[in-house]
């Protein structure tokens, strides 16, 4: 194995004696959302001071990674969709919301102080996090210790080094936010003469701005995260604790990187992910996508730049969703499900290839969608003839396309679909059976080629597809399994390793990749290549065939673990499927009798030891997991330790730990049976 791998700052800050060991090395660590960390004395959500807690606790049982969720800014306003950590404004400021306040100052007013307390108090008792609640309450502070302090701040030799250091970011990313709130919104394409960025009439206009407050403040604020999380990172350290951060795959349609490099992104399309088990429809992120001709004008500086950033404060870092580097699965900016999208790059059929292969594209069939009088009952029930009369046209007997105002699924939920407000249940079905009729079609048509052609994911559950001849239904099929599992390969290998090779370079950190889902047969070659770790999830196998994962048979240069923040916890997930919690229990665990109900404390200790031995370089553990272990200790409301429903887009991110991070350190016989693991695992 390369000694590149451990020639990373992990290693050579931390464990400076690890840099000539061999290649068995091994690790553990714990998963959490900063906001999710509880403490005595934070504001109702986590706070990267809290880290330090979390440090103590980690060093006392023998873990030496954190491993976090994005902690980028989010805000376009402050409702409960900024919670979303992914759909970042900037991918260099720091969330505002992650402050803690008493560490940036002492408010003068003891009326102010007095009242911030009890704020605090109120929100602590909260059992999850009140993002909108939360923000509201900290912005009243951050601006009282602005006023007071701004001055004083501003002229200190540590500010004025953070701001020279970081003014080409930090200026565009203030005049965003100051236009957001000017605006009322965060579409810049609404901010008149400055809807298009010039740095040049920014800079023009800070200088000449009434009130420079408006925009100091948010100097302000950063100077302050860039400081409290760098504090937070060196005590880690100095525990023998490395933190690892997590860089999503895309950006905010509507954030500081698309005002300022448009040219970088397709704004015409929407970043998501095809179908998978936990999301039928699949999932549309809302984020453009990559123009990655453009990006390789410069070999990947934008990249390069916000790795370099980001190397300021980790170790380590996952790429989220990985296999956006090989390609991305785009969805037209018409549709709003990921069903409705194919990959890019990818090599669309021409008509010629489909007639060699058999098959004679009928464009209005096969590219349509397919909607007939005898299936529509099945979408709409008692509704049906409503739905035929005001929403689609018959073009022949029992035959009918959708009326123009609401032929793609962008217009039926502009027209049908009101955020924030009440729907009854006949509202519901027929805008669901809208959006499902737009998704007959067989063919997607390659948006640069109209003569070009995509088979859409999953077509095989389409009444379109069931009305086939069964000859076309074997030429389609050999069509689609080519064109998913083998022509595009090497495509995307080449497109990779152009992409990822320069841009891992750019940073010492330890690279991740987080590698699930529909994963090209390339993927682990290039990973490999780089020298990239996997993520190895024990209920998500990647070889056809396999129920499980074996922890053992795990690739050394892997991340192995129970859960992720996109899955329900061990629990949870135990208490799903009866039938795969006794699969399990017999193939994995080794057990004769039933599985019980539950997942009770031995099952998960003997699952966190199963995971403990496997070959990964690392194992990272989710908290709520390790906290199984111990059935006096852990929450009794299992399903709301789950992080992120995917196939929610509207999910809040609000779990908060049951227990403080102050008892977590108290816990003595649960520590010291996590500390006896790990020492037995040879991870400590």
């Amino acid at each position: 194995m390369s000694q590149q791998v451990f020639d990373t700052k992990v290693f050579k800050n931390i464990f400076p004696d690890k840099t000539e060991c061999n290649n068995k090395w091994k690790a553990a660590g714990v998963a959490v959302p900063v906001f999710s960390l509880n403490s005595n004395y934070n504001f109702g959500i986590g706070e990267f001071t809290d880290l330090k807690l979390l440090a103590d606790w980690c060093h006392k049982v023998g873990l030496k990674m954190i491993q976090i969720l994005p902690v980028n800014d989010t805000r376009t306003d402050d409702s409960w969709s900024n919670s979303y950590p992914y759909k970042a404004i900037s991918t260099k400021a720091l969330h505002p919301i992650y402050l803690n306040i008493s560490e940036m100052g002492t408010l003068y007013d003891e009326n102010d102080k007095e009242r911030m307390e009890e704020l605090r108090k109120s929100l602590k008792t909260s059992e999850f996090v009140d993002y909108p609640k939360v923000i509201k309450t900290k912005d009243i502070y951050f601006k009282k210790l602005f006023n007071q302090n701004w001055n004083e701040t501003k002229n200190r030799k540590d500010y004025q080094i953070f701001f020279n250091d970081n003014k080409d970011w930090l200026i565009p990313y203030a005049a965003f936010r100051y236009f957001s709130d000017t605006f009322k919104t965060s579409d810049f394409s609404q901010w008149g003469i400055y809807s298009v960025y010039d740095k040049k009439k920014i800079e023009t206009f800070i200088n000449r701005i009434d009130n420079p407050h408006e925009i100091e403040i948010h100097y302000f604020l950063q100077y302050h995260l860039d400081k409290q999380l760098k504090d937070t990172v060196n005590y880690l350290h100095n525990k023998g604790i490395a933190l690892k951060g997590d860089i999503p795959i895309g950006i905010g349609r509507h954030s500081v990187e698309a005002w300022t490099s448009p040219e970088l992104f397709n704004l015409d399309s929407q970043a998501g992910a095809p179908p998978d088990a936990f999301a039928a429809e699949g999932q549309n992120w809302g984020f453009p996508t990559y123009n990655w001709n453009n990006m390789a004008i410069d070999n990947y500086q934008w990249w390069k730049e916000r790795l370099k950033h980001t190397s300021q404060y980790f170790d380590a870092y996952r790429i989220d969703h990985i296999l956006g580097f090989f390609r991305i699965w785009e969805i037209p900016i018409s549709a709003t499900q990921g069903i409705m999208g194919h990959f890019n790059p990818a090599l669309p059929l021409s008509y010629d290839e489909l007639k060699d292969a058999g098959l004679h594209l009928d464009i209005d069939r096969m590219t349509k969608p397919y909607i007939r009088e005898h299936f529509l009952h099945d979408y709409f029930g008692d509704y049906t003839s409503e739905v035929k009369e005001k929403y689609l046209n018959e073009t022949s007997y029992g035959c009918f396309e959708l009326k123009n105002e609401y032929n793609t699924q962008r217009k039926i939920m502009e027209v049908l679909w009101k955020e924030n407000q009440q729907h009854s249940d006949k509202e519901y079905v027929i805008k669901q059976g809208l959006l499902n009729l737009c998704n007959q079609i067989l063919f997607l048509q390659d948006k640069n080629d109209d003569n070009k052609f995509h088979p859409r994911i999953a077509l095989q559950f389409t009444h379109s597809y069931n009305e086939l001849t069964d000859n076309q239904k074997y030429i389609i099929n050999k069509i689609y399994d080519n064109y998913f599992y083998h022509r595009n390969n090497e495509l995307w290998k080449e497109e990779a390793l152009k992409r990822l090779t320069p841009i891992i370079k750019a940073s010492d950190m330890l690279v991740c990749g987080e590698d699930l889902g529909m994963v090209p047969s390339c993927v682990p070659e290039v990973m490999e290549r780089l020298n990239i770790l996997s993520l190895e999830v024990q209920r998500m196998p990647k070889k056809i065939g396999e129920n499980f994962v074996n922890p053992a048979d795990n690739i050394y240069l892997s991340v192995d673990t129970t859960s992720t923040h996109d899955t329900s916890t061990l629990r949870g997930w135990w208490e799903e499927n009866g039938e795969i919690t006794n699969l399990f229990y017999h193939e994995m665990l080794h057990h004769q009798e039933g599985a019980p109900f539950f997942a009770e404390p031995y099952v998960c200790k003997e699952i966190i030891n199963q995971h403990l031995d496997s070959s990964s370089m690392w194992v990272i553990i989710p908290i709520q997991d390790y906290i199984a272990m111990d059935g006096n200790y852990r929450w009794d409301q299992t399903q709301k330790e789950q992080i992120n429903v995917p196939a929610n887009p509207d999910n809040h991110w609000c779990y908060k730990m049951h227990q403080s991070l102050e008892s977590l350190n108290e816990r003595q016989d649960f520590n010291d049976m996590l500390s006896k693991m790990i020492k037995d695992s040879g991870r400590n």
